[in-house]
């Protein structure tokens, strides 16, 4: 049992790297935007900018990444090459030439690794309140970054509890945000939840961005980027820095910020993500 709105229509595409993941299409038009979510996240992040877009005549294609929401959960790929490479396997999957490509949090770093490594195939990049994510900068070793950010010990969490606790912390989100947050968990048939997302999985995953550096990444990059970067409030990293250091390594970037703002600030503030992301697809077009 998932905590999904049944309306949304999804399915299942294989991908040429192995897996099969599940994709949630909405919209027929142009541009075509390819949505990617965070760390232990899902495609339902992207439902109420996904529904805008589409309202505006985009096509929008949300993805679950390998290993998350109802997608396979492979042993291994969870480098940041392999998820970045997955990307233009749904592209591919889908029969799509070109695209531009969206991602959050995790999900920023790695559609700026497919962008540098598939400049042919997508024509630029947003990344929300991510992508400038270099998890060196803030630990000096592997073992320190793994002990501060391993995630919470959730299952066996009663599903009401989950609920209260996501109405609670984001009282301000629409409906379909919140949802789509519980989407980031089965519901078992005892009535508790479990991430969608084994806890090995995630460490790979976190030990991936650990290694990657998209300064590196982005150096001399000339298709167009665009970070959204949301001031949650939190000062315990120097987000201003890491945005501008980004910026200053590509040669075409610019930056909103939404103050203040949850670090999910694309489920919290759908329209006018979407906004962002519909003025990038017109310069991008220009």
């Amino acid at each position: 049992m998932t905590v999904t709105n049944p309306d949304v229509p999804s399915r299942r595409l294989r991908l040429a790297s192995g897996p099969e993941v599940r994709v949630i299409e909405r919209g027929a038009g142009e541009p075509r935007w390819l949505l990617v979510h965070g760390l232990a996240s899902n495609a339902r992040l992207w439902d109420g900018v996904a529904r805008h877009l589409a309202e505006s005549g985009a096509s929008t294609v949300a993805v679950d990444q390998r290993g998350h929401g109802q997608s396979d959960r492979p042993d291994d790929g969870y480098d940041m090459a392999t998820v970045a490479d997955d990307l233009a396997h749904v592209a591919d999957a889908l029969g799509w030439e070109s695209a531009l490509l969206a991602g959050q949090s995790w999900g920023g770093n790695v559609v700026l690794e497919a962008l540098a490594r598939h400049p042919g195939r997508f024509l630029g990049a947003v990344c929300v309140d991510g992508g400038f994510i270099r998890l060196r900068d803030r630990f000096d070793r592997w073992e320190d970054c793994a002990e501060a950010l391993a995630p919470p010990h959730l299952i066996g969490t009663p599903v009401e509890d989950m609920r209260g606790w996501v109405d609670n912390s984001a009282a301000d989100w629409p409906e379909e945000g919140r949802l789509g947050t519980m989407a980031n968990f089965e519901v078992r048939s005892d009535g508790t939840i479990a991430p969608w997302l084994s806890r090995d999985r995630h460490m790979a995953i976190l030990e991936g961005m650990w290694n990657h550096d998209p300064i590196a990444t982005v150096k001399g990059l000339d298709r167009p980027i665009h970070v959204i970067a949301a001031d949650t409030g939190d000062r315990r990293f120097d987000k201003a820095t890491a945005v501008d250091q980004l910026a200053d390594a590509a040669v075409d970037t610019e930056v909103t910020w939404f103050r203040p703002a949850h670090h999910d600030v694309h489920a919290q503030q759908p329209e006018a993500v979407s906004e962002v992301l519909r003025r990038f697809a017109e310069r991008v077009a220009t």
